[in-house]
């Protein structure tokens, strides 16, 4: 299994975007929950969570600089 694009999380809507990282937190913690009762079977997960948080996040906050910006623009 590759590794996400991030491009796919930049055609998200805001909302999607945001569910999205509810849903990836929530993942994180299953992956944890599974590897402290040693049910943890493909520990890859791991790699491929994070590393999709991260670009959510980066998403999420690139588009909150944007925002930002162009409101000290306006006035």
């Amino acid at each position: 299994m590759a590794l996400p694009k991030i491009s796919e999380a930049r055609e998200l809507s805001d909302e999607k975007l945001a569910e999205e990282i509810v849903a990836v937190k929530r993942q994180l913690f299953q992956l944890r929950l599974q590897k402290a009762t040693r049910q943890l079977e493909k520990p890859h997960l791991f790699r491929h969570a994070r590393h999709r948080l991260a670009q959510l996040l980066t998403v999420e906050g690139e588009r909150k600089r944007v925002a930002s910006q162009s409101t000290k623009e306006e006035k």
